[in-house]
């Protein structure tokens, strides 16, 4: 299992966590990526920008289907889909994704972002193609 894409440049901009993958667990195809939100991610509104947990859903869905490549396969996100269920302006978001479906060259994401309290901010779901390098 490839631990490469938890270590992007973007997620230590941002301030992703990326939590590890456990060796002992069944972890083939998820992640999970947390981030503290604050003032500085909000929108005009007061709330945490959309751009900010659309981020954060790509940055879980791509860890997740990172971690079924070999290491000799790369992929690119074909498409990203993000529903926006309720707004947030302070505490830890949470990504959780998981791999649905993953073919030889195409797979399916899907992820669910929560607040602190477990309830749902948005989901998201991402169609990914493998590239051999």
């Amino acid at each position: 299992m490839s631990e490469r894409f938890a270590e992007a440049p973007i997620s230590r901009l941002v301030g992703f966590r990326v939590h590890s993958a456990n060796p002992d667990a069944d972890q083939l195809g998820e992640a999970v990526v947390e981030i503290d939100c604050g003032p500085q991610h909000h929108n005009p509104m007061g709330r945490v920008h959309g751009g900010l947990i659309s981020a954060l859903a790509d940055a879980a869905m791509g860890i997740a289907f990172g971690r079924t490549l070999l290491e000799s396969e790369d992929f690119s996100t074909v498409e990203m889909k993000v529903s926006f269920i309720r707004p947030i302006r302070v505490g830890t978001l949470k990504a959780s994704a998981v791999v649905i479906q993953r073919g030889l060259r195409i797979g399916f994401v899907d992820c669910r972002i929560t607040d602190q309290r477990g309830k749902i901010v948005a989901t998201a779901s991402s169609t990914c193609t493998v590239l051999s390098s």
